[in-house]
């Protein structure tokens, strides 16, 4: 829930918002974030009982309920239907957010050309394929804001999961480029680089006791980082209130980079 001290912003009041991978760990604190400020969110992800319990959640707290479409983001045909069919509802997208990926831990010798594909699919190429999608709406609007999310990964550099981080920097120069496609229509297009978030997977998977002394012993502030804070960003960028800013990718890290 939006606490009382956080920043509201009425530019995003009734902005249609597309979160991809929604349904948990960053992407549901993306949605409730949205919600909590009035936007009319749209969230995708295949996680159906968890999305179902988040729009439940959100909808006792008072917050507008979002909406959840079903897809299969590896799908690139499914992403090109459920954005359709989100403007023919809505009647445009105002903001999207590229969340949806998975961080899978792997070895060198482990990568086979088909996990490589299936990786790639998941961290990197929805976000080309979603952009591309909501980008004839956000033309005719003339506005739009696009966030991609990336991870400090490939800057630190990570180890044990060499195809993700190399999705993951690929974002950073997707954004850029982008960002130079689309600005004479008055789109947007910056990056989120988070670092090691405390999310209910991460510390189901990941968190042991040797790696948060890791992870606090590389960061300035000596606490983790929760999925919320990577939300406010979020909403600072989509909102007006950065109208100037563009091509850029930000750190949220704790200051670990």
């Amino acid at each position: 829930m939006m606490a009382a001290e956080w920043a509201i912003y009425p530019s995003l009041k009734d902005r249609v918002v597309l979160v991809t991978g929604g349904a948990t760990g960053i992407g549901e604190a993306l949605v409730e974030a949205f919600a909590h400020q009035g936007a009319r969110v749209v969230f995708a992800d295949v996680q159906d009982e968890a999305a179902e319990r988040l729009r439940a959640r959100l909808a006792a707290a008072g917050a507008t309920e979002p909406r959840y479409r079903h897809c299969d983001l590896t799908d690139v045909s499914a992403i090109g239907a459920m954005v359709a069919e989100v403007v023919e509802e809505l009647g445009t997208v105002d903001v999207l957010v590229n969340n949806a990926g998975n961080d899978q831990r792997h070895q060198v010798a482990e990568v086979t050309e088909e996990f490589w594909d299936r990786t790639m699919a998941v961290n990197l190429r929805h976000q080309f394929f979603a952009a591309q999608a909501v980008l004839p709406a956000m033309q005719r609007a003339q506005r739009g804001s696009i966030i991609n999310m990336s991870s400090i990964g490939w800057v630190i550099p990570s180890t044990s999961q060499v195809v993700y981080v190399t999705a993951k920097a690929a974002v950073v120069g997707m954004t850029r480029t982008l960002a130079h496609e689309v600005g004479k229509d008055n789109i947007r297009v910056n990056c989120i680089m988070p670092g090691a978030i405390l999310t209910e997977r991460q510390k189901r998977l990941w968190l042991t006791p040797e790696y948060t002394a890791t992870v606090l012993g590389n960061q300035a502030l000596k606490r983790m980082v929760g999925p919320e804070e990577v939300a406010r960003l979020a909403l600072f960028l989509a909102a007006e209130d950065s109208s100037g800013i563009t091509n850029q990718s930000y750190v949220i890290d704790a200051g670990w980079v």
